[in-house]
């Protein structure tokens, strides 16, 4: 017996077998079973192989039965070891192709999750889109036509009107700040930006006209770069074109934003600046540049007028969230307050170099002003201890003035803004956008009710408060879904056909004076500030025309401050011509040229309202000898139109 037994030759029964178990291996549909029968074929042939070649070793010990043995079991095994692995790729193949129909169909239900398509926390803003593009150029145009036209003649010149080019006027001709004493009583860079736009101009304060105009002019230019601001603003803390279309409309075609954004004010200046640093801000990226260009803005804004500070928790809380969780964070946090803190250091260093920044002595008594020379400080603490009554009084701004110009706006952008606060604090992860509008508006409107000195348009900051409160509610009570296609399809449909139903009911109601309204005779007619008739503005220079005329040019003037340039700076000069606010407190003209007697004044300009502003500026009896003058003088020159009048009066 051989110590490495050779198998023998299988017999034929096994032979058919193993042909049997191949052929049910190929079978479909009997992977299974196929692989068991290869499997017990496999074991079975390797046993009965063993135990047969054993046997025919013992009895057979002749080479010839090795080597006929030998090459027929190798073929065999061979033929058995292809049919196993053919078995098993039949196996993987059939494992993979069932794995790879489970992912396809599992695929559907675990779908990767989609990054949120809006986030104003995160800078996630829709694009503007084709849509977004024409609402945004008609917004434009709307507003450059209805704050351009009529611009010269409507309204009146206002009286810190004149101030304001008078300032820029002494800026571009004696390099000073103002032809007076400057007392800090505003922060200098509105006039700045004034003299910068006048300067390069081929007939600087006469280009348009007048200096007023001149100044309108760039007043219309400031408004249209506002209206392209409010409205990416508004649709930045939306995600919505319609948002911002309805807020762009109302700050567009409101009666009292026409008549107020008009008007050569500090506070528009202030507002382009606001809204550039808030749009800084709502940048896509929390930029190095952003964040700077942003507070720089700012501070900007601070020393155009110094009411914008009411701004500033609202435009701090957003710089909070959208640097939140950022690598950033301290450093940018850092950066805006400092580049905030900028122009305003300017303006501080600049009051320290002339030694006006602290009063005489630290003395901060409002009953003995500083003698000596004037103080910021003691400016701004004297503006924050002023008081005067409540707007809400029946003879207050609100009733007087405020509501008479654009009742809808008013009610309508506060009921809004109360909305836009509750939605934003349910839920001030997913609408910080309401949260920041309502709290933009808030805060300028505690500022206007808190009880100091309120002039009419020191509401012209709120315009565009409410105006975004407004746009953002409309559109979230347009906003909804539904249950079948029809009704998605009408709903889209309905967000703009409300809107413009709306608008147009008021631009043609003469209840809301948007367009046309009702006079003072009962008939309706095209709003003052579109009515080509109405040349409010032609007064004052008919008034001009007859000083020019009637009056020499060295005669001794008291009048407002709205004629100050047209005096100054055209030819003939009037140089001894002073407005009553400097006639009785700048120490040069009322103790010098005037030396507080009534028989020194020639010539009383009187503007409209001019008796009235003199009857509260003489709360300590400073107007006494001017207001004596006026009692000894005779009216030379008068016009009246509706409830305006202007004279020139005559002193004994």
């Amino acid at each position: 017996m051989s110590d490495n037994p050779t198998p023998s030759r299988p017999t034929a029964a096994d032979a058919e077998g193993r042909k049997t178990a191949a052929r049910k291996s190929t079978a479909p549909g009997r992977k299974t079973t196929a692989n068991k029968n290869a499997a017990t074929s496999k074991s079975t042939t390797a046993a009965k192989t063993t135990a047969t070649s054993k046997s025919t070793t013992a009895a057979k010990t002749t080479a010839t039965s090795k080597s006929t043995t030998t090459p027929k079991t190798t073929a065999t095994s061979k033929k058995t070891a292809a049919t196993t692995k053919k078995t098993a790729a039949n196996k993987n193949a059939a494992t993979r192709k069932n794995t790879t129909t489970a992912k396809t169909t599992e695929a559907p239900a675990r779908g990767p999750r989609r990054r949120p398509r809006f986030s104003v926390e995160r800078g996630w803003f829709p694009p503007l889109g084709t849509k977004g593009r024409i609402a945004l150029v008609a917004s434009l145009l709307t507003g450059l036509l209805t704050h351009g036209y009529h611009l010269f003649r409507y309204p009146l010149y206002l009286t810190d009107e004149g101030i304001y080019m008078q300032r820029a006027w002494s800026l571009v001709r004696e390099t000073s700040l103002s032809p007076y004493t400057y007392d800090y009583d505003h922060a200098p860079l509105g006039w700045i930006t004034l003299a910068g736009w006048v300067l390069p101009l081929p007939k600087q304060f006469e280009t348009f006209g007048n200096a007023i105009n001149t100044g309108r002019f760039l007043m219309l230019l400031v408004h249209v770069g506002s209206v392209y601001l409010l409205f990416e603003i508004a649709r930045r803390l939306s995600g919505s074109v319609l948002a911002a279309t309805v807020t762009a409309f109302l700050f567009n075609v409101s009666p009292i934003a026409v008549y107020f954004q008009r008007q050569v004010l500090l506070d528009n200046l202030m507002m382009l600046w606001l809204l550039l640093s808030l749009f800084m801000l709502l940048r896509r990226e929390v930029t190095i540049r952003s964040v700077f260009g942003g507070g720089m803005a700012l501070g900007i804004a601070l020393i155009t007028k110094e009411n914008a500070i009411f701004f500033l928790p609202s435009f701090m809380y957003l710089l909070y969230r959208r640097v939140k969780g950022s690598a950033s964070s301290r450093f940018t946090s850092t950066l805006w307050p400092f580049a905030a803190a900028a122009p305003i250091g300017a303006y501080v260093t600049y009051a320290l170099l002339k030694n006006e920044l602290l009063p005489s002595g630290f003395d901060f008594d409002l009953n003995n002003p500083p003698a000596d020379h004037v103080s910021l400080l003691y400016t701004l603490w004297w503006q924050l201890n002023r008081s005067q009554g409540t707007l809400f009084s029946h003879s207050g701004l609100l009733q007087t003035s405020w509501l008479v110009r654009d009742k809808f706006l008013l009610i309508a952008g506060v009921c809004a803004m109360a909305i836009c606060l509750w939605i934003g604090m349910r839920d001030r992860r997913r609408n910080l956008g309401f949260l920041i509008a309502g709290t933009l508006a808030l805060g300028y409107a505690f500022y206007l009710v808190r009880g100091s000195v309120v002039l009419d348009f020191y509401v012209t900051p709120l315009i565009p408060m409410l105006a975004l409160n407004l746009g953002m509610v409309t559109d979230r009570l347009l906003k909804g879904t539904f249950a079948n296609r029809f009704m998605r399809g009408a709903h889209s449909v309905t967000r703009v056909a409300v809107p413009s139903f709306v608008a147009i009911l008021m631009l043609a109601s003469p209840a809301t004076g948007y367009l046309v309204h009702t006079n003072t005779e009962g008939h309706t007619q095209i709003a003052d500030q579109y009515q080509s008739k109405i040349n409010l503005t032609g007064m004052q220079h008919a008034q001009i025309a007859w000083v020019r005329k009637h009056v020499p040019p060295n005669s001794r003037i008291i009048m407002d401050d709205d004629l100050w340039g047209d005096l100054h700076d055209v030819r003939p000069f009037y140089p001894y011509a002073h407005s009553h606010w400097n006639a009785s407190s700048d120490p040069d003209v009322r103790d010098k040229l005037f030396k507080k007697r009534w028989q020194n004044v020639d010539y009383i300009i009187m503007s409209n309202k001019m008796r009235r502003s003199m009857m509260l500026n003489n709360g300590d009896g400073r107007e006494n000898w001017i207001l004596k003058a006026l009692q000894n003088s005779t009216r030379v020159w008068s016009e009246t139109r509706g409830n305006i009048k202007l004279e020139i009066d005559r002193v004994q």
